[in-house]
């Protein structure tokens, strides 16, 4: 017997029919803003991932040498494909580029609650627009689903923050700063001790009372940012402020803006982030791990040797997005559903086939037996596919002309005319003909 490989899952038909309604749900939301479904590969270049975000990032990810000698990875993410993409046909395609996907990642780590070595996300990105309103868009396409789920807009919080003004406020401080280690380390504040999230900012360049500094600066409140503007002095964050208090607006005009807060600690690991970034919590903090996040990547179609191309995007996960629904209670039910069981008894093949086709036409989920079952064992797995109604083909029905229709839950049953079921019933039960 072989062992699931560790990270990674399987999802049995009731887990997976729950899974599937919250993905139907999440991409529904995305077609509605016209994002249009994209299908990506699952193998990359290793290069593009380390020219990106530096050759430590390989010791991440499941990197091998393909039999014609490349160096490929597993993607771990989608950004970097989409952005390659984009590349290859930024002068047939219209502005702006509004895509989305679902599928499989792949990330060599320790595994933990709502993180696994295989994970699945569905992408929303916009492409060719660098106005706030696109930021404030993949922000709403991010709370209508969540609100599509069940979830009230009190389940979960937007935190966000704007990347130029931590690179801003690292480059105000006197000395040599490493600001792209410095905002690494801001983005591991909350999942390390204090010491060490210290540790990592001084090594960083910061002296001690320049870490303290700094994270006073990172608690400003959003009433108080001219504070920043005036402590860094430059225009750089003076616009940083600038545009992250635009997108807030526009988030106020498409409805989100009550599920967002300024966080100045949210940083995003990855280095092509550039402007606005931000990451969806439970709100009650019960599910510890980011449901998703996103933000602003204006630079990375140019540094994929495309035209200057503003970018956006988000990617809702759902390992922890099913904690969360979870936890609120609005979790789809983990069962499978069938409409139809088509019982056949006796030498009734052939009308039970027709039966059972024409209900299928009108697209219904219709089972029958394959297996030479006897009546009561047909009955009995009717019941465990959680059968709605029971079509009985039997010889001695037939023989009268008729059908025998039974309603699983109530055990009620009734005869029906052969030549009249389905007949013209979009999805005829049990009521229709008591």
């Amino acid at each position: 017997m072989y062992d699931r490989i560790k990270g990674f899952r399987d999802f049995y038909p009731p887990e997976m029919a729950a899974r599937r309604e919250t993905i139907d749900t999440v991409e529904s939301v995305a077609r509605r803003y016209g994002f249009r479904e994209i299908e990506t590969p699952a193998l990359e270049s290793a290069e593009m991932y380390a020219d990106k975000s530096g050759e430590e990032i390989l010791e991440e990810l499941y990197v091998f040498e393909d039999r014609g000698g490349r160096e490929v990875a597993l993607t771990p993410e989608l950004t970097p494909t989409v952005a390659r993409m984009a590349v290859a046909r930024q002068q047939a395609l219209t502005k702006p580029v509004k895509w989305f996907s679902t599928r499989p990642f792949w990330r060599y780590e320790q595994v933990q609650q709502g993180r696994f070595r295989e994970f699945y996300q569905t992408n929303v990105d916009i492409f060719g627009s660098a106005e706030p309103t696109a930021d404030a868009e993949v922000l709403a396409v991010a709370a209508d689903a969540l609100t599509g789920l069940g979830l009230d807009s009190g389940d979960f919080e937007f935190r966000v923050s704007h990347r130029d003004i931590l690179g801003g406020l690292l480059a105000a401080f006197e000395g040599e700063v490493d600001t792209r280690a410095a905002v690494r380390a801001v983005d591991k504040r909350e999942k390390v001790e204090p010491d060490e999230y210290a540790a990592l900012l001084t090594d960083a360049g910061l002296s001690a009372g320049q870490v303290d500094q700094f994270d006073e600066l990172l608690a400003t409140p959003e009433d108080r940012l001219d504070e920043l503007v005036a402590f860094a002095g430059t225009d750089r964050v003076e616009a940083a402020v600038g545009n992250l208090q635009r997108v807030l607006a526009a988030a106020t005009d498409l409805g989100v803006r009550d599920s967002c807060s300024l966080s100045l600690t949210t940083a995003r690991g990855l280095d092509y982030y550039t402007g606005v970034v931000f990451e969806c919590f439970d709100s009650t903090g019960e599910v510890s791990r980011s449901v998703f996040g996103g933000g602003r990547y204006d630079d990375l179609i140019e540094g994929f040797g495309g035209q200057s191309t503003p970018a956006v995007g988000v990617a809702p996960g759902y390992a922890t997005l099913s904690l969360l629904c979870q936890r609120a209670g609005v979790w789809p039910e983990e069962a499978i559903e069938t409409d139809y069981y088509v019982l056949q008894v006796g030498e009734t093949r052939e009308t039970a086939a027709r039966i059972a086709r024409d209900l299928r036409a009108r697209g219904h989920v219709v089972e029958s037996d394959v297996s030479g079952r006897s009546f009561g064992a047909q009955l009995d797995y009717a019941d465990s596919i959680n059968a709605e109604t029971v079509v009985i083909v039997g010889e001695r029905d037939l023989a009268d002309g008729e059908v025998t229709l039974k309603q699983m839950e109530s055990g009620d049953q009734t005869q029906v005319p052969v030549g009249s079921f389905p007949g013209d019933h979009e999805r005829p039960t049990f009521d229709d003909f008591a």
